[in-house]
């Protein structure tokens, strides 16, 4: 099997009933020829997992808002630790309503497929939606997943406050003393919250990447099929004028058999009526 025809398959794995994902994730093993590794170590996801792969593939806008809504409170938390203008509590606000969206959406679509919506599959459904986008492939969550910490701002600049000479070098009498004012304790905390919106901001960046790569990949193989089809349907047609021709010659040739054949009979007619006048000729004579 092709490998744009494995990646479309297990896509699709993750479309399906989750009932029907092993035994459809070991079938697609089987045909997968040097990727059949690969597709037996996928994991059947959670029903929280797979309630959310149904978000993306069912309900496109919804995520793709959700996932933009992220995006924005990256870029408004990375202007702020840039030292420039950025509204965070506007972006937050978005996006906490962005989650709500989605989670709405997504436990309706737990309900419509008869899976039960438990206090604990619900809470997994809301913090995975606060963490997205995740590592894996949009629509193929294999877990459910955990918003990050303040480890999500490395790599990230960080504009500080000049620090003088003096204050940097002091003399050896001086003695650090100094406590965190509550202006650092508060610069500290917006830290620390930058930092929980930037890899997820991070992750937004890879999963565009992907999900382009994605949509790139299945453009390119509608197209194979679009080209596929135009060229059958071209030889169709070429042989439906081969065969509209061999038509038109077949009755072309009825036609003139017809007339041939019309001609064979007036023929015939005429040579008994003329024989039937000699025979009268010939009993009158006798």
């Amino acid at each position: 099997m092709a490998t744009s025809r494995v990646d479309e398959e297990i896509a699709r794995l993750y479309q399906m009933p989750l009932a029907d994902f092993t035994a459809a994730r070991n079938a697609l093993a089987k045909q997968a020829g040097p990727r059949g590794g690969e597709v037996k170590a996928l994991q059947k996801p959670p029903v929280a997992a797979w309630a959310i792969n149904q978000l993306f593939w069912k309900q496109r806008d919804v995520y793709d808002q959700l996932i933009g809504a992220a995006g924005d409170l990256r870029v408004a938390h990375g202007a702020v630790l840039a030292g420039k203008s950025g509204d965070v509590r506007a972006a937050g606000k978005s996006h906490e309503e962005a989650i709500e969206a989605a989670l709405k959406v997504t436990l309706g679509l737990l309900r419509d497929a008869g899976q039960p919506a438990t206090d604990a599959t619900r809470q997994a459904i809301a913090t995975t939606l606060r963490a997205l986008p995740g590592a894996d492939p949009p629509g193929q969550l294999s877990g459910t997943l955990q918003p990050g910490g303040f480890e999500m701002l490395t790599g990230l600049p960080v504009r500080g406050k000049p620090v003088s000479h003096a204050a940097a070098q002091p003399g050896p009498r001086a003695v650090d003393t100094a406590k965190p004012s509550k202006a650092d304790a508060a610069a500290e905390k917006r830290a620390h919250e930058a930092a929980a919106e930037a890899e997820r901001a991070v992750r937004l960046a890879e999963h565009a990447v992907r999900r382009e790569e994605f949509e790139a990949a299945r453009a390119t193989r509608e197209a194979e099929k679009a080209e596929k089809a135009v060229n059958a349907a071209r030889a169709a047609l070429h042989e439906a004028e081969e065969a509209l021709k061999e038509a038109e010659i077949a009755a072309q040739s009825a036609d003139e058999a017809k007339d041939a054949a019309a001609q064979r009979a007036s023929e015939a007619e005429a040579a008994l009526a003329k024989a039937q006048t000699r025979r009268r000729l010939l009993k009158a004579g006798r």
